[in-house]
């Protein structure tokens, strides 16, 4: 964390990421991450190659490195019919131009966590998929004991929709993956049976209570004294007829 101590102030600005970054990115991903990537990742990266890609910089730094990237995010688009998550989504399979949008990788350097960096960055990445009109959502993968990034992914309205067994593999052991998705331009995961289930209780509910209400009236009525009935009918033909004048406007209307 920085210093709250000191005057400092941080302004985090956030842009592309370049190949004069690529050193740097390395490093905070072999420092944030137990998985290895290849260098070849890296520079697909940088150049733009099949990733897109933002990275956060603050432009305040008191050393002058005001241009070193301090937090990123990167992502791939892939076709919704070749994505391992094709059937959670709500769409017309005869479309092929449908896409999903991957985040392979997120990070915030430690001294800049808590301030709100990587919300930031994946509420970029929400606006991108957003923009793409084929897009129908965007999905990631979290190690199942990384408490802290599924806390953070549910507060950023992810829905975890399953748990994948054996998922990862690190340094000789397995691990499961919780996999997150975030909905945009109409892409909802279809109907369970049980939320089929629950819509049909909770209209026959609401139907039943209009029923018995209506009958309640029906029976109310039967019970009244005919002369009172008239005698209510009289009424409200002569208050058809009568003229009210407002107490505080001289104009008069039919009611």
């Amino acid at each position: 964390m920085l210093d709250s101590s000191s005057n400092y102030s941080p302004t985090i600005v956030y842009r592309p990421i370049r190949p004069s970054d690529l050193d740097v990115l390395e490093q905070i991903h072999i420092a944030l991450f137990p998985i290895r990537y290849e260098r070849e990742f890296f520079l697909d990266v940088v150049h733009g190659r099949g990733i897109i890609s933002w990275g956060a910089v603050d432009i305040n730094r008191p050393d002058g490195r005001d241009d070193e990237l301090i937090g990123f995010v990167t992502t791939r688009i892939n076709a919704g019919k070749d994505s391992e998550i094709e059937d959670l989504f709500r769409y017309n399979a005869s479309r092929n131009d449908l896409c999903l949008l991957y985040i392979l990788t997120l990070g915030v350097v430690e001294d800049y966590r808590c301030l709100g960096i990587a919300s930031s960055l994946v509420q970029e990445v929400i606006k991108y998929a957003s923009s793409i009109a084929s897009c129908r959502g965007v999905y990631l993968h979290v190690i199942s004991y990384n408490q802290p990034a599924i806390n953070f992914y549910k507060k950023m309205l992810f829905r975890l929709v399953r748990r994948l067994s054996h998922f990862y593999y690190i340094r000789g052991r397995h691990y499961d993956s919780y996999l997150f998705v975030y909905y945009v331009n109409g892409g909802r995961s279809p109907c369970s049976p049980l939320e089929i289930v629950t819509a049909f209780l909770v209209y026959f509910r609401g139907f039943l209570r209009m029923l018995i209400s209506k009958l309640q009236r029906t029976e109310s009525n039967k019970n009244l004294p005919r002369w009172y009935r008239c005698k209510e009918a009289n009424s409200l033909m002569v208050n058809q007829n009568k003229r009210i004048i407002s107490a505080d406007d001289t104009t008069c209307q039919h009611v």
